[in-house]
């Protein structure tokens, strides 16, 4: 029967029972509780971080968008919308157009920078302003002008009478062989007078396709694409082309616009190229066509900084003519000063390896204003 007298220890059992989970369920309440909080902390910080990085990124989008063109002072600003990285070629001559039309606001006074009053003067010019600035071509040849004035003249003129005017503007030996070569040729070849060819042109000393097209857009009237080193800079900035040799830049960019644009769409190009986009340190948060341009970002992007770059009459310099037209005047520019005479203002930005002038006498100021053509200088 000593089994029998076990039972009580059956009826406490419930007892101990309910103790024992009165006991635990703190215990794992405490446990659930020091599970669930970290993970409840972690899903809390999750949805934070989440809602937190849309609203950042949507507030940086505005701020993206507000500001196209200009570098803000904010980092979170870009650089404008460039074109399409596979842009079609109606995309592409749409996009030319209208930078050339922007430009064409913006430089109304565009001109050849070279001063001349006749197509004699103006091959000349062109010739010598090889690997110089018109600046410097301008302040030299009124006294070659008023010694030889006709190539009959120059042709017969002493060497070394010729190299010694010319020394300013650098190969000056090498140049006078040109200038008095082409002044024989227009002497002998035809009749003292510069042709309005191309194909004749090209045939004289020193003449090549871009010296032949500044003739005859400018003493001729005939259109023609000026591809000098600001408007090859350019043209590859802007992905108008990728060709590197002048001749077929020249086609490529003749494709792009009407035969009638070709003479001023170089002035505007030339003009933007020394004034603005600089070969080394372009003002792009001064540019008015950055929304255009596929590589707005290579230069200074900050509006106050970029306006410091700015060259000629954008930077309130002198030009590079001693007499420029009258609207380049009436737009604010400066006329540039003969050569040996000081700048009015400060000193018009050319480059270090322009030769120093000589220290004879400044030549007389030509007469009236005459239009010119842009240069290969590095202006």
């Amino acid at each position: 029967m000593p089994a029998k007298k076990s039972v009580p220890a059956k009826t406490s059992g419930p007892a101990e029972k309910a103790a024992s989970a009165a006991k635990s369920a703190p215990a794992k309440k405490a446990a659930s509780a020091a599970k669930s909080a970290p993970a409840k902390k972690a899903v809390a910080a999750t949805g934070k971080k989440a809602v937190a990085a849309p609203a950042k990124k949507a507030v940086a989008g505005t701020a993206k968008k507000a500001t196209p063109g200009k570098k803000a002072a904010s980092a979170e600003r870009t650089a404008p919308a460039k074109p399409p990285r596979n842009e079609s070629h109606t995309a592409l001559v749409r996009r030319a157009r209208r930078i050339n039309r922007e430009l064409a606001e913006v430089y109304p006074y565009a001109h050849p920078e070279l001063d001349f009053e006749n197509p004699f003067q103006l091959v000349v010019a062109t010739v010598l302003s090889a690997q110089t600035t018109d600046l410097r071509v301008n302040q030299t040849t009124p006294a070659l002008f008023a010694k030889y004035p006709t190539p009959e003249d120059l042709a017969a003129a002493n060497p070394e009478e010729v190299e010694e005017i010319l020394r300013p503007t650098g190969f000056f030996r090498a140049k006078t062989k040109s200038v008095m070569g082409l002044s024989k040729a227009l002497r002998d070849d035809f009749g003292g007078e510069v042709p309005g060819r191309l194909e004749d042109l090209v045939k004289l000393p020193g003449v090549g396709r871009k010296t032949a097209f500044v003739v005859l857009g400018n003493a001729f009237g005939r259109p023609g694409i000026t591809v000098d080193t600001h408007f090859q800079r350019l043209v590859r900035r802007w992905e108008w082309t990728a060709e590197k040799e002048p001749d077929k830049i020249e086609r490529a960019i003749g494709e792009l616009f009407p035969k009638t644009d070709w003479t001023m769409l170089s002035h505007h190009v030339i003009f933007h190229g020394r004034r603005i986009c600089h070969a080394r340190k372009p003002a792009c948060g001064a540019c008015p066509i950055a929304p255009l341009c596929p590589a707005y970002g290579e230069g200074e992007t900050d509006p106050e900084k970029a306006k410091k770059l700015l060259k000629y009459e954008k930077g309130g310099f002198p030009g590079q003519r001693l007499n420029p037209p009258q609207s380049y005047l009436d737009a604010g520019g400066i006329p540039a000063p003969p050569l040996g005479a000081p700048a009015s203002t400060s000193a018009s930005p050319e480059p270090e390896s322009v030769p120093a002038a000589p220290t004879s006498p400044p030549p007389a100021s030509p007469a009236a204003p005459a239009p010119g053509s842009p240069s290969r200088g590095t202006g």
